[in-house]
């Protein structure tokens, strides 16, 4: 995803005969602007397609497609084979646009109904007509070759389309369906993810993260791609850390390596080799100087060398009561004995009552 913060600013505006659309999910071009369009990002237009037209919105303009086309290795001399832009999209294309994408789901449910009766192993995981309605492309997915002449012979019948078939993987499909990560946020594979990375147990392992597969797996049961986005912050920081097989020697006893939070850059030693037993926690700088230490033959009296944080006591009340529903009852005649009390004790203590006499008593 490519976002041009000085696409708004006129004097800074770079022209470049090229725009990137993008159709369906992540399935982007570039376009050559031949005729010079006004196109600004989020403008849908017509562009060529094989056969017809097909219809998508513009998603980049300016010098960053260039770049972007290099950084995906188009070939700039090959400038036949570039498809053009025809126009900015009409309502009429809107129109037929919005028919034939209302199309999609049936034609999916009917197309894996289709291949199951022809007995083949493969999964249709979308399918995405074009702009123009002329053509449908079939998205599959499957663990070997699949020969489905037969298979593209029959679609081209039941629906009277053109028919490409696609194979993708499981990550593809996961992007092409979207959803909801555990994150609460889109899944990044169907935002702005468009070139899937390997993602191996090693980039688990640099983050210190448990080897838990149903918490390290994405929807598309695969490892999920976003272990790749830090793990260079955390092969970085652990540069930082010492070694895990040191053993650090104090008077009282030998601490040996138990954990460590590597964005923290503090480490957790234990007097034990086989679980947390007396565990102490420091930061690198304190974990390098008891090293020196050691190397210079001198124990430090202690690990730790901070002061110990006092831990405040819980205060607990009685809660005996609170659930009961007549509490609030309770607490309002309890108001009004001590009002009437107060009234009375006024009287009597030589306060003029209601009943009594303007001239006092007799």
């Amino acid at each position: 995803m490519v976002t041009d913060w000085l696409a708004d600013a006129p004097e800074l505006v770079q022209q470049w005969p090229y725009v990137e659309v993008q159709f369906k999910n992540t399935r982007k071009g570039y376009y050559l602007n031949k005729d010079n369009l006004d196109l600004h990002k989020g403008d849908w237009v017509a562009v060529e397609g094989t056969p017809g037209h097909d219809i998508g919105e513009v998603t980049l303009t300016g010098y960053l497609v260039h770049l972007q086309m290099k950084k995906s290795g188009f070939h700039f001399e090959d400038t036949e084979s570039v498809k053009k832009v025809f126009r900015i999209a009409r309502e009429a294309d809107m129109a037929r646009y919005h028919e034939a994408k209302a199309k999609e789901y049936e034609t999916m449910i009917r197309s894996r109904q289709i291949s199951q009766d022809l007995g083949l192993e493969m999964k249709i995981g979308d399918v995405e007509y074009q702009g123009d309605g002329q053509k449908a492309i079939f998205y599959y997915i499957a663990d070997g070759r699949v020969d489905f002449r037969q298979l593209i012979k029959v679609l081209a019948e039941a629906f009277h389309v053109r028919i490409e078939m696609k194979q993708i993987g499981a990550r593809q499909e996961a992007g092409r369906i979207g959803g909801i990560g555990p994150c609460g946020r889109e899944l990044c594979c169907a935002k702005w993810l468009t070139k899937f990375q390997s993602v191996g147990t090693a980039a688990a392992r640099f983050q210190d993260l448990s080897l838990n597969p149903q918490k390290l797996a994405g929807q598309c049961a695969k490892l999920k791609c976003c272990m790749n986005f830090e793990v260079d912050c955390y092969m970085e920081c652990s540069k930082r850390l010492p070694a895990k097989d040191i053993v650090l020697q104090t008077l009282d006893s030998d601490y040996y390596y138990f954990k460590a939070d590597i964005l923290a850059q503090t480490i957790t030693y234990s007097t034990s080799k086989n679980g947390p037993f007396n565990t102490v926690t420091i930061s690198t700088k304190r974990a390098f100087e008891v090293i020196e230490m050691n190397k210079q033959g001198q124990k430090p009296e202690k690990l730790d060398v901070s002061e110990p944080r006092r831990e405040q006591r819980p205060q607990f009340t009685d809660g005996v009561g609170d659930e009961d529903l007549n509490r609030f009852d309770r607490s309002r005649k309890s108001k009004k004995r001590k009002n009437g009390k107060g009234k009375k004790g006024g009287a009597a203590n030589g306060g003029a009552g209601n009943n009594a006499p303007a001239g006092g008593v007799q």
